[in-house]
């Protein structure tokens, strides 16, 4: 598996681009990245390649996502 490093201008425009990734995943594999998630952590889910990206993607957008409520509520 080959690391790629991708800068983004902005943590939105990050989560933006993680969440696009998450939605090819579910509708390739029909079920929810969340559900996928819950399943993989449990060990039901394979190893295969495509499953280690699909968890490792949830994990950004869920840090993403605590990352920017984080933010909005020190600027409320």
């Amino acid at each position: 598996m080959r690391k790629q490093t991708i800068q983004y201008d902005s943590p939105l425009d990050a989560l933006v681009a993680v969440a696009k990734r998450l939605a090819r995943y579910e509708a390739d594999a029909g079920i929810e990245s969340e559900e996928f998630f819950a399943r993989y952590t449990r060990g039901e889910a394979g190893d295969a390649e495509r499953d280690v990206e699909w968890a490792n993607d949830y994990r950004h957008f869920l840090a993403l996502r605590a990352d920017l409520d984080a933010r909005l509520h020190e600027a409320a």
